[in-house]
């Protein structure tokens, strides 16, 4: 009873476009499902970059192999997905937390069949945190480790000084701003790690985390997000 009430009083909404849905079950209204555009199946195997190359694997990870062992997205960065993740992060709706958690589970599904069980979330500064109200990918840890089962500390990894937004930088300096931009906990020592953001695009962010858990001792490091970007030419 207390399900549908709510779901009277807060029908279900395209995580898109915001439109109300006919009914629980789905996460996006029919033209914005339609338009959803996912990972295509040929990308590199380390990082996820989408295309073609030789041993499968991108130019990237050859010249500069990662901490981290593998990283994959459901999801191209672009249309209906882009825009559901700019509404969750940038336009204060932390309650789609739940709902794309949801989705994450069940389009990562073979992903996640053999990945670690600890989910630790690409962390903000606590400036921006403050600014913001909230940390869209803690949450989201949260939403995904509740729909599988797994666990999100908190704490075990933070962002030392506050960086630039990465958008509009190129991949050097990218990876300049986010250099040794992070700290994890001795608590991470000897485990595995799920490491969980919404989008990949160059993966400089994803390379400094996952180096600073491998120097805290993690004895494994995969990298989940929600959308892939297309970075490579």
């Amino acid at each position: 009873m207390l399900s549908a009430l709510l779901d009277l009083l807060y029908p279900p909404a395209c995580l898109a476009c915001a439109k109300v849905l006919p009914g629980p079950g789905a996460f996006f209204c029919e033209p914005c499902d339609t338009a959803l555009e996912r990972l295509p199946p040929a990308c590199c195997r380390t990082c996820a970059e989408p295309g073609t190359f030789p041993g499968a694997t991108c130019p990237r990870c050859r010249t500069a192999p990662p901490p981290f062992s593998r990283a994959w997205a459901p999801f191209a960065h672009e249309g209906p997905l882009a825009r559901a993740i700019h509404r969750f992060k940038y336009e204060d709706h932390p309650e789609l937390a739940g709902p794309l958690g949801a989705l994450l589970a069940g389009e990562a599904q073979g992903f996640l069949a053999r990945a670690p069980a600890f989910v630790v979330a690409l962390p903000l500064h606590t400036r921006r945190y403050h600014a913001r109200k909230y940390d869209q990918a803690q949450l989201l840890a949260g939403s995904l480790a509740k729909a599988t089962g797994r666990e999100a500390p908190v704490g075990w990894l933070t962002r030392t000084r506050e960086t630039e937004r990465q958008v509009g930088l190129n991949e050097a300096e990218r990876a300049h701003n986010v250099a040794s931009a992070f700290n994890a906990t001795s608590r991470v020592a000897g485990r595995e790690v799920l490491l969980l953001d919404d989008v990949f695009t160059t993966g400089a962010t994803a390379r400094a985390a996952a180096h600073a858990l491998r120097e805290a001792g993690a004895s494994h490091v995969e990298v989940l997000t929600l959308a892939r970007a297309f970075s490579l030419s």
